[in-house]
């Protein structure tokens, strides 16, 4: 047993001290980036946020509203092959990630769609991305498809990102616990502060070439921003994109001057028991559930909330002088605020 002193931070522990600026709009920022993946060549720009591949929000509709801003969608893996491949082989499927875990079906689904359709963009996806077995997935989806861009993980730690990288992937994604409806740290005792995670996990892709995803843990726009400021590529959300019409959570309705509203969805986890229950026809006795099931306000078109994200981020970049969104990192200082500071600095 060892214990690690160096302090740690979650997105509520900092905020972004702003600094002197010579831009007068938010108009006069771009929030868009443009990436060349490294496995590949191939080259990508637009704004680096995806919605999560839960089956709530990584819809084949959000990957169509979030495209026409520039944004990416992590599919759900629980569509049948059939739809699958009619959506990526329409001009959608450039926006969205097919998404996968590690079993030998999982593995021929893919195969069988690529066979029908052009696919772009994988997402290789599972709870613990320190497995033996997962990495050698990573090597073996790599060589068989030396086309795609792969997204794989989770992970929370700069060695197992460069072992992901150097494995195949091109975006490592980083998180273990933050998420709105995971409970792995209550359940297991394992996780790693998200913002700490999203610095050091991305130094070390950097340094390879490769790019980071931060999954998890933003509930605010500003959130994201400082997402982008520890040096996230791309931003992975779920509870924020969850509610809307483009989602696919069940709808709770209510009377109110005799018209029937919604006003609530339901979202979930996809370790939680009601995932398990719906795919796997329940807890299997050798595990526990790391999710949970929740209600979320409904809240219409995701339009509106892709507009305060957006907005958010445009804002952050003004109040710290990035004209460009790759600049943010560069000119991003964290400020500690919690009192976790005094703990550890000795303050009063």
């Amino acid at each position: 047993m060892r214990i690690e002193t160096d302090v740690k931070l979650d997105f509520k522990d900092v905020l972004i001290r702003p600094k002197r600026s010579t831009l007068n709009s938010r108009n006069a920022v771009n929030i868009n980036r443009g990436f060349r993946f490294f496995h590949t060549g191939a080259e990508w720009k637009g704004f680096p946020l995806i919605a999560a591949n839960m089956d709530v929000t990584g819809t084949l509709a959000m990957a169509k509203a979030l495209g026409r801003h520039g944004a990416m969608t992590a599919l759900h893996k629980h569509y049948p092959e059939a739809k699958l491949a009619e959506f990526f082989a329409s001009e959608d499927g450039v926006h969205a990630f097919y998404s996968l875990g590690i079993t030998a079906g999982d593995l021929e689904k893919l195969a069988a769609v690529r066979r029908r359709a052009p696919i772009k963009y994988l997402c290789l996806d599972v709870a613990n991305g320190y497995s033996e077995k997962f990495l050698d997935t990573v090597k073996r989806v790599r060589e068989q498809n030396p086309d795609a861009v792969i997204m794989a993980g989770n992970v929370v730690t700069g060695d197992m990102t460069e072992a992901l990288v150097l494995a195949g992937a091109d975006i490592v994604k980083i998180g273990i616990g933050p998420g709105s409806v995971c409970t792995t740290r209550r359940v297991t005792g394992v996780g790693y502060p998200q913002l700490s995670a999203i610095i050091e996990c991305a130094d070390a892709a950097h340094g390879l070439k490769g790019l980071v995803c931060a999954d998890g843990g933003c509930t605010v726009p500003g959130d994201v921003a400082k997402a982008y400021g520890a040096g996230a590529d791309f931003v992975m959300l779920g509870g924020m994109l969850a509610g809307h019409d483009e989602c696919e959570g069940d709808i709770r309705y209510e009377e109110r001057d005799g018209e029937r509203v919604p006003v609530a969805m339901g979202f979930y986890g996809m370790s939680s028991e009601a995932a398990m229950n719906k795919y796997s026809g329940g807890v299997a006795k050798y595990r526990a559930a790391e999710g949970k099931a929740v209600e979320t306000p409904y809240r219409g078109p995701v339009e509106n909330t892709m507009g305060e994200i957006m907005g958010g981020v445009r804002s952050m970049m003004t109040y710290i002088g990035a004209t460009q969104l790759k600049e943010v990192p560069k000119r991003t200082t964290f400020v500690m605020v919690t009192a976790q500071t005094n703990d550890v600095f000795g303050r009063a």
